[in-house]
């Protein structure tokens, strides 16, 4: 269970039961949405041909980032491989005796029977779990989160299933099966961020894939109608979401918490540009907070420079504050709903100062929530 513990904040952020009730209900609206056929019908299109699969299953893991605001919870983005899952528990013990104590059957559950439901439904019955997992990022060992992977693969291997951490270029795949060493992968438990299986290195699992003889999860399917950036422009297009049959009740709910966004192609820049201190300049292809850059910071040179067709413009909603030490700044806030089909498995906080998140802020990383009324 030994994570880094310089992810992990002393700090507290309270959470208001109204504002986790808002963020639970928009993630249930996203998900409706995103089973809509005429949702689907206006999506997929403009998608490649990976995303245009079905496989069949969901995605395990994702994550429903917002900033909370005196009107309310606003969302972010959604990733369809968020980390930090196992931190967020870790922030909720002093120490990792208590942390191993606290992994209930209860909470093994909720980590680990998402991983069966996808196997179920991959397998269509025919088996309850995975046999052999194998959980890919790129050059996993240089990632900030290797060591939370290592202790899903732990999980993984105590709930009797067989699993490794490893570079996609470790595996065998292709159209016919995955292998590791020889020994076939029938789960994929994908923190890669080539969303779309585009790069070289999962050219091989990409075939195996669509060839359905591997449950990858998330996949491209889901991230396509829900992970992808260039979503948000239509989740927050009241009008647009009308002409698709959406109910009044969830246009009502979306247009309250999803901040206007609109690609940077169908912009005016002059216009943008003055009015840049009110927003967010976002890289549709990248994930996090890589290639974020606040209105307020950019220069003219760099606007200049962004591509259009792949830049997001986000309605600036700036963090809550959470306070820190009497003698030091408070830490800017973003809370993360885990999140596996329309049901919440995990709550957390990042803390951090400077323009976008990152886990490297001292005392900052991962907090503890508490539910306030």
């Amino acid at each position: 269970m030994s994570l880094y513990r310089e992810a992990i904040s002393e700090l507290v952020v309270n959470l208001p039961r109204r504002d986790l009730r808002t963020m639970i209900r928009t993630v249930r609206a996203l998900y409706r949405l995103s089973t809509q056929a005429a949702y689907r019908q206006a999506v997929l299109p403009q998608l490649p041909e990976a995303a245009r699969f079905d496989p069949g299953h969901n995605a395990v893991m994702m994550g429903y980032d917002f900033h909370l605001t005196e009107e309310g919870p606003r969302l972010i983005e959604v990733n369809t491989n968020a980390g930090g899952a196992l931190l967020s528990y870790l922030a909720h013990h002093a120490d990792e005796a208590s942390a191993r104590k606290g992994m209930s059957d209860k909470l093994k559950k909720a980590f680990l029977g998402p991983f069966a439901q996808e196997m179920q439904a991959f397998s269509q019955g025919r088996q309850d779990r995975p046999r052999h997992i194998a959980i890919i990022d790129e050059a996993p060992q240089e990632q900030f989160l290797y060591h939370e992977m290592e202790v899903f693969a732990d999980l993984f291997r105590d709930w009797g299933v067989d699993a490794q951490v490893v570079d996609p270029q470790r595996l065998q795949a292709d159209a016919e099966r995955v292998t590791l060493d020889g020994a076939e992968v029938d789960l994929i438990y994908n923190r890669h961020c080539d969303f779309y299986l585009e790069e070289p290195a999962m050219a091989g699992i990409r075939a195996a894939y669509l060839a359905g003889r591997v449950c990858l999860t998330p996949n491209p399917f889901v991230y396509g109608l829900l992970g992808d950036k260039r979503r948000m422009v239509l989740w927050s297009d009241p009008a647009a979401l009308a002409e698709l049959g959406v109910e009044e009740g969830d246009i009502a709910l979306l247009q309250q918490g999803v901040p206007v966004s609109r690609l940077l192609q169908t912009q005016d820049p002059d216009v943008i540009w003055k009015e840049r201190r009110g927003w967010v300049f976002k890289p549709v292809d990248r994930f996090g907070s890589r290639g974020v850059l606040v209105g307020e910071k950019i220069s003219r040179k760099r606007f200049n420079e962004l591509d259009t067709a792949t830049t997001l413009v986000q309605q600036l909603v700036a963090p809550s504050l959470t306070p820190a030490a009497a003698d030091e700044k408070p830490m800017k806030t973003d809370l993360r709903l885990f999140v596996y089909r329309d049901r919440v498995v995990g709550i957390g906080a990042r803390l951090y100062r400077g323009q976008v998140t990152n886990l490297r802020t001292e005392g900052g990383g991962f907090a503890r929530v508490k539910v306030v009324l």
